[in-house]
Formats: structure tokens, C-alpha cells, sequence
């Protein structure tokens, strides 16, 4: 089979949603080309949250927030911590895109039908110093639908291209090769592969049925990261982190392979930042899984007791919800690939969310009613893993909690055991701290400190509280795994989103966009993500793109 375009986009992801709309509203003609079928059309996007990253914005203002473009850009080089001659261009990628989240980016979104949820999160909270990583203020704005809800204003974009004859799908369509002529991309060949009728998300089958060319004056590469190999993610982790875990979950389905890395590098594109990475410490086992080993991720408020395998506090400032990656380096030297919260029935209804669309229906379907039930009597699906995750721990005293803890730390991964007179000590100068609303102890304080913000007493922090007082058990424990999840490095781009040989020279006719981009430029999230900014990245990398393209050719 051989076809023609101006455009052939690879990866019907966010990104080349975006990308495709973009050069088709350009007036160019575009082929979306994708190895798996529609079903799973805007990709990993689908299953997000939503969150997105806006600065100054109105709903951060009527929240009592006050942020602004310097605020927001020392956070970014804070967490960034550019420091190698490779982070020219993330270094200038990210400029532009806290410019464009504090300017454009929420009017254009608006345009498109998006709305956010009026309460703003407060994501990854830092690592305590003013000039380090982490969010100063508040600015993690969860969509009025969650992932798709951003989704939904781009695949409606597509699918109008579509009615008109301007956007082709290509499903089913396995890109093995870029094609260049002459030093310049026209096109890709590959396998197609069998029809497929599974579920978005499930694994899809790789049986080759014939052979395929597409062909263009220009190729955009969208096909997200590595998360779903966890070979390349172990080949790829940093001796910075520690050793890599013998045993993670997977944030992402199982197409999420990093192909197209390595195929799009065969071309002279170059890859920068590979070691550069982004995953949680606070994943559990989906006791319901889409795909295979599917992990869910806790987005847990500031209260709940984290301790180590071996049953250590964490120390400051490694408390829930603060610094991923540092609370990670800092685990990794444990020796286990798992950790523990330890927390009250009263945290958990009030601080506990879920990630995924699927995990929040109140938020994804849109209902009002839902959210004031969530409101009053906890989220379901976290009531549902009470009940049902194979990492939850129930308990009416803490010597039956410890039993269940120990019962968990002989299943793989396999760890120590609890020792219940050293976690009662643990808890017990914990709870000790309660009497006064004053204290030395860091992560309560920063727990006081949260509820001075409105949105997170109103519905994101516990009232402080001894987590042995009966009045707000059960008591509960969780077992925590590492859950892999996004690439911060890739293929090295202008802001133009072309790509970029070794000698610093744009690729004719190639361009990438999302997260096989790093999102934007190779990695503009430098060393560590702010939240939000990973589904903002594929939106402006994949407009970048999308409209360079459709204008360069």
C-alpha cells in the first residue's frame, strides 16, 4: 500500500491530535498513522486526570492565590536545574511554555469548549528551599472532565478534517522506517497489522498482514515515551536514582514502547536527556487492570504517615505529595521496591484521589452530584480498593494492622517485617505533637500550613488529628510500589519542534511533538515535572509543530 499526504503524523496521542489539527486547519492535507486501532485513539491523554498548568489564572485568583510569570519561572529552573550544554534548547522550550501557560494557553483552550474544576491543586509541593523544586503556589487545574475532557476539543477537531477529506486515519499501521530522500523526511513504511477489537487500553495483537508506504513533505513524530517497556526504563535509569527496582508497576499501557525513538534516531535525529525521568513512589496494583501489571497512582494529601520497608519515618522533606523524584532517590536506597503509608479512615476519605479518568467518574462524566457525594462521604473508587486492592490494609487496632502489613511484606515484593512496638513509638511522638496547633515536627507543620489555603481545607487536607485516636479509624496501610511513567528527555528540537541533528542543524521535513520530544526541545522539564505540565507539554509542542510544518512546506 502507498499513499500520499503533506503531513504524515505518527501517533494518534494528544500531541498529534494536536499536531493533525493544526496543519489541517492550515489548510494542508494530513494522514494520522498509528499502530494501534482507533479505539484508543488520543492515547495515554484518555486515562489522565486532566491536570493542567496555567499561571496567574482566574481561578488561581479567586482562590487568594497570587502568582505570576517570575514565580512561576523560578519554580521551573528550581525543579529544571539545567546544567548540561544539551538543555539549550529545553532550556528555552520551557521559558516559552511558562510564558504561554501564564498568556494564551487557557483562552485557547477555552475557545475550544475546556473548562476547569474552580478549585486549584496543589501538586508536587517541593523540597523546602524557595530557589528548589516544587510549586510555590497552587497551580495543578484539574479539567471538567479529566483527560477526555482535553482529549474531546482536539479529536472533535480531527474528525471534522476527517468528514472533509483533510485528516485520513491510518490504524493499524506499524511505522518501521522514516523515509528520507535526498537528506529530507518524505514518508514512512511499515507493517500493517491485523484488525483488532479490543478495549482501549488492552494489549493488541502485533500479527503482520501486509506492508505499507505513506508519504509526505513532512513527518511528524508523536509517539510518546517509554513507560510501558520497563527494559528500556531499567537501561535507561540513572545512577543519580540508585539502582533500578527489580519490580514496578506500569503507569501506562503497553504500546508506550519507545519505538519510534530509536526510529526516528536511525534518520541523524539525535536524543538527549535519555537518563531523565519521571515516576511515582505511591503506586498500587489496579485490583480491576485495563492493560497488563496496570498500577494506579495515589495523589495523596500531606497527612499520612510514609515510612520505609523496613518501617522508618520518611524524613523531611520526602512527605506525600511534596518531591517525587526526591522521595524516590531516597527510597532507592532502602534496598525494597516498596514502601508504606500508614494513615486514619478521616485522611483517607478527605485526601485520598486516584489517577486516571477511569478512577474519578464524579470528574470524567461531568456530574455535580458526584463531587458534592464525594464530598461528603469519600471517593468510591478509593472505598473500592479498601475492599478489594490487593495493597490495602483494614484494620480495627494496630497490632492487627501490623499483622496485615507483615501478611503483604511476603508477596512480591518481598520485604522486611513491621515491628509493632517500633511503629506504636513512631506513632505515638507523632500523635504527641497534636495537642498544640504548634510544633516541631516538619511534616505537620507543613500540614497546618496547607489548611491556610482554602482549597485544601475545604477538600484536600485532614484536620490534624492522632492517627490512634478510634474516632477517625479504622486505621489503614498501604503498600506502595514504584509506578513507571514518563520520559523527560527525547529527541532534540527547535521551537519549531523540528528536529535536531548532532551539529545543532533541523532535519529537513522532520518535526517531533509530546513526550518522544521530551516534551519540547529534548526535555524541558529538565531534572524534575511540576504536574500538569506533561499533557500542557503535548499541547504546545504538538501546536508548535502541527503549525511549523503545515507553514514550511
Amino acid at each position: 500500500m502507498s499513499d500520499v499526504a503533506d503531513i504524515v503524523v505518527v501517533g494518534h496521542g494528544l500531541a498529534g491530535l494536536v499536531a493533525a489539527a493544526e496543519a489541517a486547519d492550515a489548510g494542508r492535507s494530513v494522514v494520522l498513522v498509528d499502530q494501534e486501532p482507533e479505539q484508543s485513539l488520543g492515547g495515554q491523554a484518555f486515562w489522565s486526570l486532566g491536570g493542567l498548568f496555567f499561571v496567574d489564572s482566574p481561578e488561581q485568583r479567586r482562590m487568594g492565590i497570587k502568582d505570576s510569570v517570575e514565580l512561576a519561572m523560578q519554580d521551573w529552573m528550581g525543579s529544571a536545574q539545567f546544567d548540561r550544554d544539551d538543555d539549550l534548547w529545553p532550556r528555552r522550550w520551557a521559558e516559552a511554555y511558562v510564558n504561554w501557560a501564564a498568556g494564551e494557553k487557557r483562552a485557547w483552550l477555552r475557545e475550544m469548549g475546556h473548562r476547569v474544576f474552580p478549585i486549584v491543586g496543589w501538586a508536587e509541593r517541593g523540597d523546602g528551599r524557595a530557589d528548589g523544586h516544587g510549586n510555590s503556589v497552587p497551580r495543578f487545574h484539574l479539567t471538567w472532565g479529566t483527560g477526555p475532557g482535553v482529549v474531546d476539543p482536539f479529536e472533535r477537531r480531527v474528525r471534522l478534517h476527517v468528514e472533509s477529506g483533510r485528516i485520513r486515519f491510518a490504524h493499524r499501521h506499524r511505522v518501521d522506517e522514516i523515509i528520507v530522500e535526498g537528506g529530507v523526511s518524505v514518508g514512512v513504511r511499515g507493517k500493517l497489522l491485523e484488525a483488532s477489537g479490543i478495549k482501549r487500553g488492552e494489549g493488541s495483537s502485533r500479527v503482520e498482514i501486509g506492508d505499507f508506504e505513506l508519504r509526505g513533505s513532512a513527518v511528524i513524530v508523536t509517539s510518546g515515551g517509554i513507560g510501558g517497556n520497563h527494559d528500556l526504563v531499567r537501561r535507561a535509569w540513572p545512577s543519580r536514582l540508585g539502582e533500578p527496582p527489580k519490580t514496578m508497576v506500569a503507569g501506562v499501557p503497553a504500546h508506550v514502547d519507545g519505538r519510534m525513538l530509536t526510529i526516528t534516531s536511525e534518520t541523524g535525529a539525535r536524543i538527549i536527556n535519555e537518563d531523565r525521568m519521571w515516576h511515582y513512589v505511591e503506586g498500587i496494583r489496579n485490583w480491576d487492570p485495563i492493560w497488563a501489571n496496570h498500577g494506579i497512582r495515589i495523589l495523596p494529601g500531606p497527612s499520612s504517615l510514609w515510612l520505609s520497608a523496613t518501617g522508618e519515618r520518611l524524613p523531611a522533606p520526602n512527605f506525600p505529595g511534596f518531591d517525587t523524584l526526591g522521595t524516590l532517590k531516597h527510597l532507592r536506597s532502602t534496598g525494597y521496591d516498596y514502601s508504606w503509608f500508614v494513615l486514619t479512615k478521616s485522611i483517607i476519605n478527605k485526601e485520598f484521589a486516584l489517577s486516571g479518568s477511569e478512577q474519578n467518574p464524579d470528574m470524567t462524566g461531568k456530574s455535580i452530584r458526584g463531587v458534592i457525594d464525594r464530598a461528603r462521604k469519600g471517593p468510591g473508587p478509593v472505598h473500592a480498593f479498601m475492599e478489594h486492592g490487593e495493597d490495602f490494609v483494614v484494620a480495627s487496632s494496630l497490632s492487627e494492622l501490623v499483622a496485615g502489613m507483615n501478611r503483604l511484606a511476603s508477596v512480591e515484593p518481598v520485604g522486611p517485617s513491621i515491628d509493632e512496638a517500633a511503629l506504636r513509638t513512631i506513632i505515638e511522638r507523632r500523635d504527641r505533637e497534636i495537642a498544640n496547633p504548634f510544633t516541631k515536627d516538619a511534616q505537620l507543620t507543613a500540614v497546618y500550613s496547607a489548611r491556610h489555603y482554602r482549597g485544601d481545607k475545604i477538600s484536600r487536607v485532614a484536620k490534624p488529628h492522632r492517627l490512634l485516636d478510634p474516632e477517625h479509624g479504622p486505621l489503614i496501610a498501604v503498600k506502595l510500589h514504584i509506578l513507571s511513567r514518563k520520559s523527560l528527555g527525547g529527541l532534540e528540537t527547535d521551537l519549531s519542534g523540528r528536529c535536531l541533528t548532532s551539529a545543532g542543524v533541523p532535519l529537513p521535513g522532520l518535526y517531533a511533538a509530546g513526550e518522544v520530544s521530551g516534551f519540547g526541545g529534548g526535555g524541558m522539564m529538565g531534572y524534575n515535572a511540576l504536574e500538569g505540565t506533561f499533557l500542557g507539554g503535548c499541547l504546545f509542542s504538538g501546536r508548535a509543530a502541527g503549525r511549523a510544518a503545515a507553514a514550511d512546506i
